[in-house]
């Protein structure tokens, strides 16, 4: 039985239900519909901190989706679980692959900030300031794409950069 039908969290079933609704009304193949079973039952894995299953119901969808707007939100997701797992680098890599289908995901350039700024931090505590700062100004590189999609989202950042380098 699909992950969809046997959760017991309201959220997710009344979401399964709308979604059910939606692939029946909506013109879509078969390999959409499956596609995007297995992204609804990585959605749901990962809601409930089954990484491991999200990640192979996310690989199984990246395999049967051919859209790129889709696949950039499956492959966010991919790395979202790859931050949370502190695996940075995979992470870095599945946002940047996100971004090359779909560059207007703020929140895949504020992830990718947040996690130069934390290796930025790292190399501070390392006592590497010239590494620090690379990290920071990449942070703030990225941070400053986030804000430009989305004005009046991420105000700490934000204010981050703009202590750290006026918008020019």
């Amino acid at each position: 039985m699909p992950r969809s039908r046997s959760n017991g969290n309201f959220i997710d079933k009344t979401f399964s239900i709308v979604a059910n609704i939606l692939l029946r009304i909506i013109p879509t193949t078969s390999g959409e519909k499956e596609a995007f079973t297995y992204y609804r039952d990585g959605m749901s894995a990962q809601s409930e901190g089954n990484y491991a299953e999200a990640l192979q119901n996310y690989y199984e969808a990246m395999r049967l989706e051919i859209d790129p707007y889709d696949r950039s939100y499956i492959l966010y997701n991919i790395g979202l679980i790859h931050t949370r797992n502190g695996e940075h680098t995979k992470a870095l890599e599945y946002y940047f692959r996100a971004l090359e289908r779909n560059p207007f995901l703020p929140q895949a350039f504020n992830n990718m900030a947040v996690i130069c700024h934390y290796r930025g931090e790292q190399a501070i505590r390392q006592g590497d300031s010239e590494i620090a700062e690379a990290w920071f100004d990449q942070a703030a590189e990225y941070w400053k794409q986030a804000i430009a999609l989305t004005p009046g989202n991420y105000s700490q950042a934000y204010n981050w950069v703009k202590l750290k380098k006026p918008f020019e």
